[in-house]
């Protein structure tokens, strides 16, 4: 299949949407190996199965903007759903756990409140023990579909047995069963992102970033311009490391590594899980993949990284944290750990680049802070599975060919949490 010298978005039947356009002819005229994948029609990028994952990928500078200004719209709501709140469960399934998991820290910070990130299923088995005893309490429930049975039984479980907590929703589907289950209840507002986001690939991409962006605002609710002006920030640095980074990503996927190991610290280790995530997913698990933090990387885990290991830091910009993840990037060198090291931040030190090893610069994170950086981390990550999967012949919209795996976990039964 070849590909046309016509900007992407001036061929016949390419399929790319009107937001699209810009990022996409940009990226087509910088990067080779993006303008091989971009330059096909529409057909051809769904015959070759990454029609719906590359342009999620793509489309995230975008409708994070959009997500900002539908998350302002709902201030009133949010407001009087956190008012008060002296506790913060924050839930999801998967993705949408590791989600929360990028936006705790901030949260717990500005809200003043305890804050706890809580997958579904936990909730499910371990009601009320699990729940912080503070009150009044919010859990706010994240999800892309909201259809997933731990999702619903979670929400369900809760307003039963906890009919003091607060609840809310955030997700990429209006008409999910979460959503539709919380429309006869003016109790519970819903936060519905823009149907774009509610991705058509087996794997989370832009739905996972989407609701770290709207979850985010939560923190920011008396200050809605300073949260308009960090979504355009990050939408705009988003965008550069696409252009700047995206073969140099594609060239490391195509490497020799068996195992990926992806190091953050704070809100950076969510990211971390979710970028560990999307390798297994897109992988179909051929490559192995863990996240672990800095400082507990050396308990053990370390063993995990031979010598094919790609290893992958995302750096933080607080001075504290970067010395103790440069010290054990210095110490990988000298045990001579992993096939190389993917280094991910601002003003990432030159002098600890070897020949194998790879910057991907993110200027002006140091700006925005840590805080901010989940987002940023996870694209990076999202490249990377997203290359790797076609390396390894598998499709990125559906890698998993055996079915193993399923856009929404199939049904299963939910017991009672309250046995007699």
């Amino acid at each position: 299949m070849e590909t046309s010298s016509a900007l992407p978005c001036d061929r016949p039947e390419a399929g790319w949407a009107p937001s699209e356009c810009g990022l996409v002819n940009d990226l087509w005229q910088a990067q080779p190996q993006a303008r091989r994948l971009l330059g096909r029609s529409e057909k051809e990028r769904e015959t070759l199965g990454y029609l719906h994952t590359l342009r999620e990928i793509l489309q995230q500078p975008a409708t994070w903007l959009e997500t900002c200004e539908r998350a302002v719209a709902h201030t009133s709501q949010l407001r009087q759903a956190a008012q008060g709140i002296q506790a913060l469960v924050l839930t999801g399934s998967g993705s949408s756990e590791y989600a929360a998991g990028c936006v705790r820290p901030a949260l717990q910070k500005e809200l003043a409140a305890v804050t706890l990130t809580m997958g579904g299923g936990e909730l499910l088995t371990d009601l009320p023990a699990v729940l912080p005893a503070q009150r009044p309490a919010l859990m706010v429930s994240l999800a892309r579909s909201g259809n997933s049975p731990e999702s619903l039984g979670a929400l369900r479980a809760v307003r039963e047995r906890e009919p003091g907590i607060r609840q809310l929703v955030v997700t990429c589907n209006r008409d999910g069963g979460l959503a539709l289950a919380c429309a006869r209840d003016s109790s519970v507002p819903v936060l519905a992102l823009d149907e774009r986001t509610n991705d058509r690939s087996l794997v989370m991409t832009s739905s996972f970033s989407n609701l770290v962006v709207a979850a985010r605002y939560l923190g920011m609710l008396a200050t809605p311009d300073r949260y308009r002006r960090i979504c355009r920030q990050m939408s705009a640095m988003c965008r550069a490391l696409f252009i700047n980074s995206f073969d140099a990503l594609a060239e490391v996927a195509e490497r020799a590594f068996n195992r990926v190991v992806f190091l953050g610290s704070g809100a950076g280790l969510g990211a971390a899980s979710e970028s560990a995530l999307k390798m297994l997913e897109m992988t179909a698990g051929r490559v192995a993949a863990m996240r672990e933090s800095y400082l507990g990387f050396r308990h053990g885990p370390m063993s995990f990284a031979e010598e094919k290991t790609l290893v992958v830091c995302y750096l933080s910009s607080d001075p504290l944290r970067r010395d103790y993840e440069l010290d054990l990037v210095r110490e990988l060198h000298r045990k001579r750990l992993g096939l190389a090291i993917v280094m991910v931040g601002d003003g990432i030190p030159k002098d600890l680049l070897r020949e194998q090893d790879v910057a991907v610069e993110l200027p002006g994170l140091s700006e925005i802070g840590d805080d901010q950086a989940p987002v940023l981390y996870v694209a990076v990550g999202q490249l990377l599975a997203f290359s790797r999967c076609l390396s390894q012949g598998l499709q990125p919209d559906s890698p998993s060919q055996n079915g193993i795996i399923n856009r929404v976990v199939e049904s299963f039964p939910l017991y009672p949490t309250e046995r007699t």
